[in-house]
């Protein structure tokens, strides 16, 4: 499954929606995903989302939409 996975850059800022990124991982699980992202990054998760087929489609239609792999 894909995720999208809304983060901070860092644990140390309150979180503000003009500062939240995104990145997208194919993962068995969101605890997969959750375990990877905190273990190698500094990052402030602050939501998991698995896509659906339709949710996916338009995802990729953003031009900066890629898979990272940690």
């Amino acid at each position: 499954m894909i995720y999208k996975v809304l983060y901070q850059t860092s644990e140390l800022d309150n979180p503000r929606r003009e500062f939240t990124h995104s990145l997208y991982m194919d993962a068995a699980s969101s605890i997969e995903v959750r375990q990877a992202v905190e273990q190698k990054t500094n990052y402030e998760i602050e939501f998991i989302q698995e896509l659906d087929e339709k949710h996916l489609e338009y995802e990729k239609k953003n031009p900066e939409f890629k898979l990272t792999e940690l």
